[in-house]
């Protein structure tokens, strides 16, 4: 179920500023994270779309907030949002600035974002502007808003090196779900699905749980 639900994915709008985003009330779910983190992919292999979420051939030239509508039968039930990359080197300073304090005012200010998805490569693990991102959302995540670390890239590690980044990413994520990912060899896209499924329709779920607490 979860995995066909991310595959309905469709483009809805990009926007250059907040102000040119149209306001939802369906659930928002936000990837973030720096450029070359493996975002895009991340996303196009979620949702099963090769060209969804566009990757710049250089990185950080994608600066836009771009929404994609899901749901079934062309109904939209929550969305998508892909926040550009941060962190590239080459970006001038202005403009880096400037990305920084648009999406700092999105994560803190966008009312209906149920959801962040941090990406991370775990050949260079959590940096400054990861950490600096997880203070921005602290104060919405102690008010219920989730969210999900996903290592990126997890193929180019060995199994105990996957098993130390996770327990190390897990203590940093102060409370946040932490798993790890790797779009050439498949894993984590089931687990992933089924984490966003269930943020995107939280009394589904619950009403899905009561009849077994029942028994």
């Amino acid at each position: 179920m979860a995995t066909g639900w991310l595959h309905t994915a469709r483009f809805l709008t990009t926007a250059p500023q907040l102000h040119f985003l149209p306001e939802l009330d369906v659930p928002e779910i936000a990837f973030v994270g720096r450029s070359n983190a493996g975002k895009s992919t991340c996303i196009n292999t979620l949702t099963q779309q090769k060209q969804l979420a566009f990757a710049s051939k250089k990185p950080g030239r994608t600066q836009h907030i771009n929404l994609f509508a899901l749901g079934k039968q062309g109904l939209t039930d929550a969305v998508l949002t892909d926040l550009p990359g941060y962190g590239y080197a080459a970006v001038p300073k202005q403009d880096k600035i400037r990305w920084q304090q648009v999406m700092a005012n999105y994560l803190v200010t966008r009312k209906n974002l149920t959801a962040i998805v941090l990406m991370c490569d775990p050949r260079h693990g959590m940096t400054e502007l990861d950490e600096i991102l997880l203070d921005v959302i602290r104060p919405r995540v102690e008010e219920g808003l989730k969210f999900l670390i996903i290592l990126t890239k997890a193929d180019k590690l060995t199994r105990s090196e996957q098993a130390k980044i996770l327990s190390i990413t897990k203590l940093q994520a102060g409370g946040g779900e932490v798993m790890l990912f790797s779009a050439t060899k498949r894993q984590g896209i089931e687990d992933v699905s089924k984490l966003l499924w269930q943020w995107a329709h939280p009394t589904t779920t619950e009403t899905a749980a009561a009849p077994e607490a029942a028994q």
